[in-house]
């Protein structure tokens, strides 16, 4: 059910996408075709407007239709052809709908395009339409060199300007980037270049004569029309909103509120179409279309396709379904033993490696699940071992001391000073395991403080000595302690005289009498002479460890003799204390031996810095330890 749901969301996810994507596409082929029919229809539009007929017209026609890869035709509104890109003898017949009418004096707003230095299209009339107003060459080139040199004024007092050319070849002067304030405050005059010249002039008289012949039959007042086709009525100027003097754009009417303004309006629009009907083309039908078909290649999405659409989907649907069950199966089957062997593991019971079959995600799960299955069997094993030996240490003196209560009670054993000292030496044994064993289990508990200080190697070693000498007097053991220099560690002075003292009561317990017990230590410097280690050494001349034995030293309770008696063997926890006090100081511990020639213990532990030496100016604990000085001193806790 869940892999039907999925492979559902899935395809219809899928479909969605390429249903959007499709979408975008189609509307960018709209688009860049819509671009292409304004690009077509503008360029015809302005050959109309420059053109009093369509003679000529078939090399634009041609090359408008090689750029854009479509057949483009020309009609009179008659469908008289006028110009065809597909000329033939026998050219494809026409649509009944054209495309678009090119009329320079009715311009089709929605194919229309700005066309830089012409002025909006926003009005009906294309502004590239002069007629009349276009200048000969002498009145153009009298007003580019006033154009210019305005323009040249300009520039010297910092404002940037260029000169630009309108349709009608009347130049004018384009700010750049410059407030249109401070140019009426300078003192480049250019009133001839404002001036309208005796062609325009003789322009603008007819253009008069018509708008008012038009606002006679009204029966309203006249007007006389600026350069800018602004009009005067008597009473105050109608000028265009927006322009400025100084920039005479390409006429354009301007659109007043009101109804004699409306009127006015009106009357400039029909009478500049009548001024301009001569100089431009007449009306033609555009068609636009592909090489091969008289129609723009559009989408259509019949019943047929809607069904072999539904179909292929419902196909997908079906595929994605199977090979979704197909790999869910193959996925739940490690998943469910995966299961199977946590459960059993949860009651209790050995539970069986659980078979890894591939190298992916649940392969290498499967994998993990085995080591931890494995890690928690020898867990078990040690634990169960353990908590056989400590009953087993923990025995032996309780049982000496019952022994030695029950004959006193009985009257067997007389309560001498024999007999309290034996049930000392007992007291003392038990006591030793159980300081043992609360120190590593608050070691294992991370509960185990240490007080680290900066501590002088040389003097830890002669008080070690000191207080082990009378031991080793006692077994005819020779006890040395040696230092190369006085290096200094940083580290929890008493924790570390507990650990090396474990490695001498070790040492001299397992070395014979007239042997000998070496305590050394010397700084290890790296290759740029700094100290970062001292090396701590415990040697002794006894037995010798077997090679078969050294991995396991550091093991709680371990013995390499088993029968050996706990009197002369140890609890078997004192080399497992001292493997976790030097671990806690971020050191690290090591043995090497040879049968019959002694052993040597290693301890490895970071020297002091300087800033730890200055930092050990605190005072002492409760316990008498120095306690850290400074602010960012602590406890460290193992």
């Amino acid at each position: 059910m869940v892999s039907a749901l999925v492979a559902a969301c899935s395809v219809a996810a899928t479909a969605w996408i390429a249903v959007q994507t499709t979408s975008g596409a189609i509307k960018q082929e709209q688009g860049q075709n819509l671009t292409a029919d304004a690009r077509i229809y503008n360029t015809l539009l302005g050959y109309a407007a420059a053109h009093p007929t369509w003679d000529g017209v078939d090399g634009t026609v041609r090359e408008l239709a090689r750029q854009s890869g479509r057949r483009i035709a020309l009609t009179t509104q008659q469908r008289a052809p006028l110009a065809d890109s597909a000329a033939r003898s026998a050219p494809p017949a026409l649509p009944p709908q054209a495309s678009a009418i090119v009329d320079p004096l009715a311009v089709d707003t929605a194919l229309s395009r700005t066309v830089e230095g012409t002025g909006s299209t926003s009005e009906r009339v294309d502004p590239r339409a002069v007629g009349p107003f276009r200048l000969p060459a002498a009145e153009r080139t009298a007003l580019r060199h006033t154009a210019e040199r305005y323009a040249a004024c300009l520039s010297r007092i910092g404002i940037a300007a260029d000169v630009v050319h309108g349709p009608s070849g009347r130049p004018r002067v384009q700010l750049v980037g410059t407030d249109p304030d401070r140019v009426q405050d300078e003192r480049c005059v250019s009133d001839r270049l404002d001036a309208p010249t005796p062609t325009e002039r003789k322009a603008l008289d007819a253009l008069d004569g018509l708008a008012n012949a038009c606002l006679k039959r009204q029966n309203r007042s006249g007007i006389r029309l600026n350069p800018d086709l602004s009009w005067d009525d008597g009473t105050r100027s109608r000028a265009a909103a927006g322009v400025m003097a100084r920039e005479i754009p390409t006429p354009v009417p301007a659109v007043r509120t009101g109804e004699d303004d409306r009127a006015t309006a009106s009357c400039v629009d029909t009478a500049r179409r009548e001024q301009l009907s001569s100089y431009v083309a007449s009306p033609a039908l555009l068609f636009i279309g592909t090489q091969d078909s008289t129609t723009v290649p559009g989408f259509d999405l019949s019943p047929e396709n809607t069904a072999k659409i539904a179909g292929a989907a419902a196909l997908v649907l079906a595929l994605t379904v199977g090979a979704t069950v197909l790999a869910g199966s193959r996925l739940v089957r490690p998943l469910r033993a995966l299961t199977g062997a946590a459960q059993r593991m949860r009651d209790g019971a050995d539970s069986a490696p659980v078979l890894v079959s591939a190298d992916n995600e649940i392969g290498r799960l499967a994998a993990a699940f085995n080591d931890m299955a494995d890690h928690r069997a020898r867990l078990e094993a040690q634990r169960k071992v353990m908590v056989s030996d400590v009953a087993h240490e923990l025995r032996t003196p309780l049982s000496n001391i019952r022994g030695w209560l029950e004959a006193a009670q009985d009257g067997l054993a007389e309560p001498d000073p024999a007999f309290i000292a034996s049930l000392h030496t007992e007291a003392v044994q038990l006591q030793h395991i159980i300081d043992d064993l609360q120190d590593l289990a608050a070691a294992d508990a991370g509960a185990l403080r240490l007080h680290p200080e900066p501590v002088r190697v040389d003097e830890v070693l002669a008080q070690v000595a000191a207080a082990h000498q009378g031991r080793a007097e006692t077994a005819g053991v020779a006890l040395v302690a040696e230092a190369d220099a006085p290096a200094a560690l940083w580290a929890d002075p008493v924790r570390l005289r507990q650990a090396i003292g474990n490695l001498v009561s070790n040492a001299v317990r397992h070395t014979p009498p007239g042997g000998r017990v070496t305590l050394r230590a010397h700084a290890a410097a790296v290759p740029d002479g700094e100290v970062r280690e001292v090396v701590i050494e415990v040697a002794d001349t006894g037995g010798g460890i077997p090679a078969e034995h050294l991995p396991y030293v550091f093991d709680r309770f371990w013995r390499a003799e088993k029968s050996r008696s706990r009197r002369t063997g140890g609890s078997g926890l004192g080399l497992a204390i001292v493997r976790k006090l030097v671990e806690g100081h971020g050191g690290s511990v090591g043995v090497t031996s040879t049968e019959g020639k002694g052993s040597v213990f290693t301890l490895r532990l970071p020297a002091a810095r300087p800033a730890d030496a200055e930092a050990g100016a605190g005072g002492t604990d409760g316990d008498g330890r120095r306690a850290p000085a400074g602010p960012d001193a602590t406890a460290t806790r193992i």
